[in-house]
């Protein structure tokens, strides 16, 4: 951090690319047919394009000191969301049946919310409770059915973060395939008992009342009419983010663990990576060690580790290779510090 902290700080619209995405999906959705995959194509297609042409800083920049234009872009991004589900819902209404169409239509605004709302739910989550930005956190959550995650993330997560009391920790043997199968549940059950503890139990708790609203609303959804279009569209956008959150948690601490639970947490931990692309348009998400260290600091105060274990490319350009276990072991295995094993 020594070589970075003589460096300037880079400019704050930087952060406005990942404002792109939202756009191009609201558009999409507005247009309809082919346009309604230009989503998928950008996250998918063009995003790990970018995380490889755009390079990644060799001496990171040091964090800013002003905050004002990062929490209004926080507000907009949150606000962008609405608005990209609004456009898919009425795009949903018009097609009224499910198409090839509308399985795009769903994918391209699900990967959205993943690289805009959650990551803004991920920073709010950390406000306050009951302040406007943490319930706007809780907003965006419902939005894609995962409104515990908030809940487990805060009081699990960062406690038990890579250790086996952590569902959202992949050891290193495990695949991506099977961490979706065990993370998503154990990370629902983790929030439960987290309520339990606290005596919030049965219909009381609030992942149970989570649950049970998100039922509510599905059905007064498919009660409208073309609703079961509609609902089928939300199911899938929903599955598509859930998913891609979970990647970015496997991603982030996979093969990485504590010797000992009570060993304290260290930048070692969580993997790190300068990736501009990534940077720019998950709001420092990839600054993930200091996150864990200063939970507490907004994503634009976040420091780099430069001694912390690195990704071999962005967040995006991980993706594919990600999906195919062999692949990935053999190509970021040789990566983990095997002290921090």
């Amino acid at each position: 951090m020594t070589e970075s902290a003589n460096l300037a700080p880079e400019p704050w619209p930087v952060h406005l690319l990942g404002l792109v995405n939202p756009i191009i999906v609201i558009v999409g959705n507005l247009l309809g047919g082919a346009y309604t995959a230009m989503g998928v194509i950008f996250v998918w297609g063009v995003g790990p394009v970018l995380d490889i042409v755009m390079g990644k800083s060799d001496q990171p920049r040091p964090p800013r000191e002003s905050g004002l234009p990062f929490e209004t872009l926080l507000w907009v991004h949150g606000i962008f969301h609405f608005i990209v589900l609004a456009s898919f819902f009425r795009f949903a209404y018009l097609e009224a049946s499910v198409s090839l169409w509308l399985v795009l239509a769903s994918l391209s605004t699900g990967l959205c919310a993943a690289a805009s709302a959650i990551v803004t739910a991920h920073e709010l989550g950390h406000k306050k409770p009951k302040s406007p930005g943490w319930r706007l956190a809780r907003m965006l959550l419902f939005s894609i059915h995962y409104p515990h995650f908030t809940t487990e993330h805060n009081h699990n997560h960062h406690k038990w973060v890579a250790t086996d009391n952590d569902p959202a920790s992949a050891t290193e043997d495990e695949g991506i395939w099977a961490f979706w199968i065990r993370t998503i549940p154990g990370q629902f059950s983790s929030s439960v008992r987290i309520h339990n503890k606290k005596g919030r139990t049965g219909i009381r708790n609030p992942s149970y009342q989570g649950l049970i609203l998100q039922i509510i609303a599905l059905g007064v959804i498919f009660a409208l009419p073309n609703g079961q279009t509609m609902a089928v569209g939300w199911i899938i956008l929903s599955t598509i983010s859930i998913l891609t959150l979970e990647y970015v948690n496997y991603i982030r601490h996979w093969g990485l663990r504590r010797t000992e639970e009570d060993r304290k947490f260290d930048s070692e931990h969580a993997w790190n990576t300068e990736a501009r692309w990534s940077r720019w348009s998950l709001l420092e998400l990839t600054r993930h060690s200091d996150h864990h260290l200063r939970a507490s600091v907004p994503f634009w105060q976040l420091r780099p580790y430069p001694d912390a274990p690195e990704l071999p490319a962005g967040y995006y350009a991980c993706w594919w290779p990600c999906l195919v276990p062999p692949i990935w072991k053999r190509w970021v295995g040789k990566r983990i510090p095997r002290n921090a094993v």
